[in-house]
């Protein structure tokens, strides 16, 4: 049974958890509070061995709007940004970006800012054609930050997420999927149905095979070929002795005796 959070709405079905951002009324824009109970149920998730797949989106008409600058404004000049973003986000960043678990980010309406940074922490991004996303930061005079710089040029190129962050204008769905923001591109009467069948799918397979090939993928983006080489052979050796690659192989050779 998971905890309540003031912020969050967990539910767990079928070795799925489904992690939904709940300030609707704010397109669920992330203050301290969220984000401490982000990090405490991404943990959750990450070492409970009964959870092989995570779902994150938001309440209402957004997935996340960003920082609550509301919350920072009534603060006055107390914040201490460099440190905010250590205590409070970082944490959330890598938590997502180095779960174990496939992850997908199922995105209606807007995701902006640090809002857009969790989906593009997240493996898998589904958005309806109602999304929205904006690297908003140069908007209000900010360097974009929880991942952005990192994710962007990533998974878009260097001329693109240069675009995106300059400008801070917001893309379509439509114009998110064809650069590649989005593995696919739903109605919006179907994100939820489609989410839930890609869960379902990536719950099906082997759970040790998925994290180490996560791992590999990750490990690749700094690596030279030799480097990344000698991880496939060590990652490899891993998933040879599981029992999932013994299970696989030994039904492969049965049907094929007859």
């Amino acid at each position: 049974m998971t905890p309540s959070y003031q912020h969050l709405i967990v539910e767990i079905q079928d070795h799925i958890m489904e992690i939904r951002l709940n300030r609707p009324q704010y397109l669920n824009a992330l203050n301290e509070s969220m984000l401490k109970e982000l990090a405490l149920v991404l943990e959750e998730a990450r070492s409970d061995d009964n959870i092989h797949v995570v779902i994150l989106s938001g309440s209402g008409r957004g997935f996340c709007s960003g920082q609550d600058l509301k919350e920072l404004a009534a603060r006055g000049g107390e914040v201490n940004i460099q440190e905010y973003l250590t205590r409070y986000y970082d944490p959330v960043i890598m938590a997502l970006y180095h779960m174990p678990k496939p992850t997908i980010a199922k995105i209606q309406g807007i995701a902006a800012g640090a809002g857009m940074s969790l989906a593009l922490a997240c493996d898998i991004r589904l958005g309806s054609e109602n999304a929205q996303f904006a690297q908003s930061f140069v908007k209000i005079g900010l360097v974009p930050d929880s991942g952005s710089t990192y994710f962007l040029p990533r998974l878009i190129g260097m001329a693109k997420a240069m675009e995106l962050t300059i400008l801070g204008d917001f893309v379509t769905g439509e114009h998110a999927f064809s650069m590649g923001l989005l593995n696919q591109l739903v109605p919006n009467m179907q994100l939820d149905s489609v989410t839930w069948a890609w869960a379902e799918r990536l719950r099906q397979l082997p759970s040790v095979t998925l994290s180490l090939i996560k791992e590999a993928i990750h490990k690749s983006l700094d690596h030279s070929l030799s480097e990344q080489l000698q991880v496939e052979q060590q990652l490899q050796a891993l998933a040879a002795a599981t029992k999932a690659h013994h299970t696989a192989v030994q039904s492969f050779l049965e049907k094929k005796r007859f």
